[in-house]
């Protein structure tokens, strides 16, 4: 079901933008390899897009002094500290960005929706489905613009599918398998990081990887009605890491001290979408083989087609037609794609995961500016959360479960 929204920004908050000069300050909240990627994103952004304003990274909050100190020398920053609440206060800053571990995204997106700032948010966004209801309430309440990074919908092969389903030369939708398989916690000596503890990340997989493949359901099939789901944890000890070098990608030694994994490494689920189609959402970390696997296969009556981030520049598509040859045909990214000519021009030129963070950052801005909903947003990250928690409820009642709206009034 489709929500009516509030206007989206503050009347005095648009009239500043309005007013403002070209720049418009980011404060980016959490500055790992995440919060890097999203503040070259918004330093390319005026290279590759034509646009009325011009971001630019006036402040970075984080509790590491090293990565400070990298966002001050590497990125040339002139603003750095570890309270994140001087950020979201200052005045230089217009926007929000945060990229801080999922444990503390609450907080700070209500603090700064609060203040009448847009936010743009790391998926999941909340740690756990009743915090990201929370979230999208106080954003909601305070009329601001949100943003969710379900990065993956701006690659414009993926775009380019959800225009054939749009435009019905897919013809209606019957099958749908999602997945999300990654490598990243198949060495059994990859240190217990924050991402393996629930106190810290939430769930594990479920919000790391899977909310990205619901996410991608969601713009490529639809609303899910119900689902079965399963649940294991492969890896259940892992080194602790040594705090000098603590890193998502870190690798212990056989005699260091190990700690328990407190969250789940692999979901599988059957799923019903409202529109009758049917369908299997995967997520795991800790297999051997698929490295970055983010990828759709899509069925339809008139056609067909499938997505691998790894192979993000191709798409197999086919399309019924009893003059043509049957089966596949491959299809190579170009500019006549959505916004790959902004990188590069021709056909078969590729781009690559920072351009689809670029991308991500120049429609949210754009949708600030212009003062309009932005998707994904938070209300797309809750609708995500909804089918998260009755997986949840699944693999706990270990049955089929109807997925229940978390939006409250």
């Amino acid at each position: 079901m489709r929500r009516a929204w509030p206007p989206i920004c503050t009347t005095a908050f648009h009239t500043s933008l309005q007013e403002m000069t070209a720049r418009l300050g980011i404060g980016v909240i959490g500055f790992g390899w995440m919060g890097q990627t999203h503040a070259r994103s918004y330093r390319v952004l005026p290279t590759r897009f034509d646009t009325a304003f011009t971001p630019e990274v006036v402040m970075v909050a984080d509790t590491d002094q090293a990565r400070l100190d990298h966002a001050e020398s590497r990125f040339g920053v002139d603003r750095v500290t570890t309270d994140w609440r001087r950020l979201v206060s200052d005045p230089a800053v217009d926007v929000v960005d945060i990229a801080a571990p999922t444990a503390r995204h609450r907080e700070i997106a209500e603090v700064a929706a609060s203040l009448g700032k847009p936010v743009f948010c790391e998926k999941p966004v909340g740690i756990d489905p009743a915090a990201t209801a929370a979230i999208e309430k106080a954003a909601r309440k305070a009329g601001v613009v949100t943003g969710a990074g379900f990065n993956y919908r701006w690659a414009p092969l993926v775009q380019h599918t959800r225009g054939l389903i749009d435009t019905g030369r897919l013809g209606d939708l019957t099958h749908y398998r999602g997945r999300f398989f990654s490598m990243y916690g198949s060495d059994r000596m990859g240190t217990l990081s924050w991402r393996y503890l629930e106190s810290e990340a939430g769930y594990g997989v479920l919000t790391d990887l899977m909310s990205h493949a619901i996410d991608m359901a969601h713009y490529l099939g639809g609303p899910i009605r119900r689902l079965v789901a399963t649940r294991n944890t492969f890896v259940t000890e892992r080194p602790l890491p040594r705090p000098d070098t603590e890193s998502h990608y870190q690798r212990g030694r056989p005699e260091d001290p190990t700690g328990e994994v407190t969250n789940e490494d692999y979901i599988g689920a059957l799923v019903e979408f409202e529109s009758g189609a049917r369908g299997t959402l995967e997520a795991d970390r800790s297999m051997v083989g698929p490295q970055s696997q983010m990828a759709f296969e899509v069925n339809g009556t008139k056609g067909a087609a499938s997505w691998d981030h790894e192979k993000l520049n191709q798409l197999r598509l086919y399309l019924a037609d009893r003059k043509a040859p049957s089966g596949y045909k491959e299809l190579l990214s170009g500019d006549e794609y959505p916004h790959h000519g902004a990188f590069v021009p021709g056909g078969g030129n590729s781009i690559g995961f920072d351009d689809l963070k670029t991308i991500e950052a120049y429609e949210f801005l754009t949708s600030v500016v212009d003062d309009r909903r932005f998707r994904p947003d938070f209300g797309d990250a809750l609708a995500v959360a909804s089918v998260a928690d009755t997986m949840v409820r699944s693999w706990d009642s270990e049955r089929w479960e109807d997925v229940r709206d978390l939006h409250t009034p």
